[in-house]
């Protein structure tokens, strides 16, 4: 089974199932073709983390990159900054680890070469491919600056169902099939970005031996018990923590029957909250995670399971894209990648055109921060995927876009999963709420008035005067909005099959299964 935001992408992934091809496989070329359809989610410019179920044991990839060499905090400082920059800035672009990411998914579980896996990336980025409603509303959106720079998709992706050609990221894709990391990082793409960076007053923020170093590594996964399963993510510099943390903490509360219920929603705000008011100064490159758990755990009785407690949290926004498979073997994928707010930093890379992450904003700028801009570091990052074990076997691969809110997504899904049964379906399509800052989607940490708790247009009714009565600030949204995420979910049924579901907030996402 596949589930992705692109129906073209889901059905890549299913055909190399078809073909014989694994849950790694099926991931691979499922990610591929969605780098080359979606670039205001993710793509090749950015960064991926994945979590791989394999006989028994999770394995984890943390292939987020690095800051430059050249990378310097004092420069940013002296230069009038206080926060790193958000848009047009090569500086908060740190050199993208997707296709590292793919290089290692591959040298260790893949069954199918590279280029058998990235043919249908490669067709679509050289025929070209419909635009889809979302595309064409993120590429409307940019600036004048940014449609200039973002002008081979921009200028392509003005209605729905235009032609959307990418030269050449089909250029890119067959030089790593047939030369590897090396001929990317080190060849076209790699000469490209050190020469934007010269472009933009920032050289010899990238060296040679940057491009030389893979940004992939194998890592040790968390995870925690809550609600009979075993949940698992990946570790710092990840916030996938909080997601773990949550669930343990709402698995000690007497949780309401009914979700419809507000006490409901208020004791899992409550939980979000309190697993991550102080994620700004405990989560940076290195963090132990295991300690960041225990910590969170110490801090239970410090839930207010009444009123609503003081606070701030992350808000929801940012573009990424989440995507899960599974195969016959039992082996299951839960893969994220993003160029972290929509199309990232609104930079591309000149020779091949490949839009360029912004996910550096995640860096400090006070000096001595645990989380400083230094360089070869990696920043904190939003991107945390989610798998679940019973008993040693995979029991469910799930995971969403959203930003700093994705634990507080993930939460609200392993609950209804995990502690009320419900059936993948019901469990995407019921409302949602998001705790929201006042402008980028990564900027709550810092916002003196705390966030506002908003509420989905079908969350049910009841939620919004009962959380007002508890003292949380509502604010009511759309009807399956995508800024609640867009979530996937394939997890095994009662008799042992394989049930998915795509989120509905997508638009043109699917779930598919052979």
């Amino acid at each position: 089974m596949v589930a992705s935001a692109d129906g073209l992408a889901t059905q890549a992934g299913l055909a190399t199932l078809a073909k014989g091809g694994n849950a790694v496989d099926a991931a691979i070329a499922t990610n591929a073709v969605i780098a080359v359809t979606a670039p205001h989610l993710c793509g090749m410019g950015g960064d991926l983390f994945a979590l791989v179920y394999y006989h028994g044991h999770v394995h984890c990839l943390n292939a987020s990159g690095r800051a430059g060499s050249g990378a310097n905090a004092d420069a940013l400082r002296k230069s009038g900054l206080t926060t790193m920059p958000f848009r047009h800035d090569i500086r908060s672009v740190t050199i993208p680890g997707c296709v590292d990411g793919w290089v290692a998914l591959h040298e260790r579980f893949a069954s199918m070469s590279l280029a058998k896996l990235f043919a249908p990336a490669i067709a679509l980025a050289s025929d070209g491919f419909p635009a889809s409603p979302l595309l064409v509303d993120s590429a409307s959106k940019v600036d004048e600056k940014a449609r200039a720079t973002l002008h081979e998709v921009v200028s392509q992706a003005s209605r729905t169902g235009d032609r959307v050609r990418r030269p050449g990221l089909a250029r890119a894709l067959r030089a790593i099939a047939e030369g590897g990391r090396d001929a990317h990082y080190r060849g076209e793409f790699g000469d490209g970005l050190a020469k934007l960076a010269r472009q933009l007053g920032a050289e010899g923020w990238y060296t040679p031996a940057d491009m030389k170093s893979p940004q992939a590594e194998w890592v040790e996964p968390l995870q925690v018990a809550a609600w009979g399963v075993d949940l698992w993510t990946v570790p710092p510099n990840s916030q996938g923590y909080l997601t773990l943390a949550s669930a343990a903490l709402a698995a000690r509360l007497d949780l309401p029957d009914d979700p419809d219920d507000p006490r409901w929603a208020h004791l899992l705000i409550e939980a979000a909250k309190v697993a991550g008011h102080d994620r700004p100064n405990v989560l940076h490159d290195g963090a132990d995670g295991q300690a960041l758990l225990a910590a969170v755990a110490d801090r239970y009785l410090t839930l207010d399971r009444k009123r609503a407690g003081p606070w701030p949290m992350p808000s929801r926004l940012g573009d990424t894209t989440y995507l899960c498979t599974t195969d016959a073997s039992g082996m299951g994928v839960s893969l994220i990648q993003s160029n972290a707010a929509g199309f990232g930093s609104w930079l591309v890379e000149p020779n091949t055109q490949i839009n360029l992450h912004n996910r550096g904003l995640g860096f400090n700028l006070i000096h001595g921060h645990s989380a400083e801009l230094r360089p070869r570091k990696r920043p904190p990052h939003t991107l945390s995927p989610a798998l679940a074990t019973h008993d040693g076997s995979l029991a469910a691969v799930f995971g969403a876009m959203g930003g700093d809110a994705q634990p507080q997504i993930l939460l609200q899904l392993a609950t209804r999963l995990f502690h009320h049964g419900q059936s993948p379906a019901t469990a995407m399509s019921a409302g949602r709420w998001a705790l929201a800052g006042p402008e980028t989607g990564f900027d709550t940490w810092t916002a003196p008035a705390g966030p506002i708790v908003e509420i989905e247009g079908h969350a049910p009714a009841a939620w919004t005067q009962g959380l007002r009565d508890r003292g949380h600030k509502t604010a009511a949204r759309a009807v399956y909005s995508s800024d609640f995420g867009h979530a996937q979910i394939i997890m095994r049924d009662a008799n042992g099959f394989w049930a998915g579901a795509s989120d509905p907030r997508a638009v043109v996402g699917t779930v598919a299964g052979g």
